[in-house]
């Protein structure tokens, strides 16, 4: 899964960004409020957590545009003004959720799995299945033939977005903006190396293999040659 975190305060943006990354998404990062818009409609994102008081356009400036311009990705909006008349300004300039600083992180990760919930049917949302292979995003859950595998959190990411993506060749830099966010950039053969990794887990043992090499352009999960 992939967040953008928008925050002009360096302290809250780090621990945001940090925790996040620990929790296994990639995470992408703007300081003002042009960037976000800039990134919100360039890239895919799961989710857009915004902060209100930003420079240059403010939070809920941006979310306005964005709805305006069609786009429905959930947006968290995180702010010092806690005040009802701001939480209704908020919320009615498009944001799904608002959450007054100071924050517990713990919830924050909860207001984020609730709003993957509620933003795609239960079915796309939660069980994704290819072949034998099934993949849980709320339990993280992982089975091939019914027995379960034990992924990290970079692993199970990029599972996760094989599995959305079934049979379609994935170039390696939409799956290390995918996966690593900005940081796939320093890291050159990290994409080849987690494939690797994730392909000894899902495929050893098993007769067909999912996890597909399309040379020259990248990889595919796929129950068909």
């Amino acid at each position: 899964m992939r967040i953008l975190v928008v925050e002009d305060e360096p302290n809250v943006l780090a621990f945001v960004e940090q925790g996040l990354k620990e929790e296994g998404y990639a995470v992408d990062t703007a300081t003002d409020g042009e960037l976000a818009l800039d990134f919100a409609q360039t890239y895919p994102y799961d989710i857009i957590i915004l902060d209100v008081l930003l420079p240059k356009i403010d939070g809920r400036q941006v979310a306005q545009t964005l709805r305006g311009r069609g786009l429905s990705t959930p947006i968290i909006m995180l702010t010092a003004l806690d005040d009802i008349d701001d939480k209704i300004a908020g919320l009615d300039s498009g944001a799904n959720d608002y959450l007054p600083k100071p924050f517990v992180f713990r919830e924050l990760l909860a207001r984020i799995r609730a709003q993957t919930r509620n933003y795609q049917k239960p079915s796309a949302a939660n069980q994704l299945q290819l072949a034998d292979l099934t993949l849980d995003r709320l339990t993280r859950r992982v089975e091939r033939a019914g027995h379960e595998i034990t992924l990290t959190a970079k692993e199970f990411s990029l599972l996760e977005f094989f599995m959305r993506h079934p049979d379609q060749v994935l170039s390696r830099t939409q799956l290390g903006e995918h996966v690593w966010g900005q940081d796939y950039y320093n890291q050159s053969n990290v994409v080849d190396v987690y494939v690797g990794y994730l392909r000894r887990k899902i495929d050893d043992g098993h007769a067909t293999r999912l996890l597909q090499t399309v040379r020259g352009a990248g990889y595919k999960l796929s129950d068909r040659d």
